[in-house]
């Protein structure tokens, strides 16, 4: 309650813009747009009952982020990811979430460990039962453990951004087991250099193992463009 009125609803206080960029994103991750297609504006502005302009901010948005690309007299087309994306991808994002950790280290106390330990248990057990989507949930949270001690928005608010176009779209409902239990197992000696304080051969860990792409090329292969020439 606020002044004995009740409080408002999340949604409504999300944007015009912010709500058609969702809308659009869960599109994205169900696979209803497709990559290499082309998006019907007129259909989108009549299902979601928005003028041009939202839905015109929130298209700019996904092309930043690498969702779409905007082409002239064209049109806006769902951009399907490269290997040279994925491999930049896992350049950037092993560079900054090292950086991150390093920021993060001083605030990784006993809690933090724990929660890591924790995730980690709970991303193996997700494993054994084939529970996708449980282990993806938890992969992201053993990260964010990380990424919530560092005192660096941008650069959280940046790393996120990149792993959303890593791992939200195209969403695989599937596993490469081996890669996932490799993940576990690179978790596992992270937090031990942590629970050590050795910061630098953690950051160390985090950019040239776990978000090193000739490490984890021969999973992204098949994760990513199995059946592809």
């Amino acid at each position: 309650m606020v002044d004995g009125r009740p409080a408002a609803s999340p949604l409504v206080l999300k944007s015009l813009r912010q709500q058609v960029y969702d809308h659009l994103r869960r599109l994205l991750n169900c696979g209803e747009l497709r990559p290499g297609g082309f998006l019907d504006l007129g259909a989108l502005e009549s299902r979601l009952g928005v003028s041009r302009t939202p839905l015109r901010d929130a298209l700019l948005q996904l092309e930043a982020e690498g969702f779409v690309n905007i082409l002239p007299r064209r049109g806006v087309q769902v951009r399907p990811l490269t290997r040279d994306d994925v491999r930049h991808l896992y350049q950037i994002v092993g560079a900054l979430e090292g950086a991150a950790l390093l920021a993060a280290f001083p605030r990784l106390g006993p809690p933090e460990l724990a929660a890591l330990r924790r995730l980690n248990a709970a991303m193996k057990q997700a494993l054994a039962a084939d529970d996708f989507d449980g282990y993806y949930d938890r992969n992201l949270a053993f990260h964010d453990v990380i990424l919530a001690r560092c005192d660096n928005a941008r650069l959280v608010e940046l790393v996120r951004a990149l792993k959303q176009r890593l791992y939200d779209w195209p969403r695989r409902r599937g596993f490469v087991k081996a890669w996932e239990l490799a993940s576990v197992r690179e978790h596992a000696r992270l937090v031990r250099l942590v629970a050590a304080g050795d910061a630098r051969r953690a950051a160390d860990h985090l950019r040239d193992v776990h978000w090193s792409f000739a490490v984890q090329e021969r999973y992204i292969e098949q994760y990513y463009f199995a059946g592809e020439p």
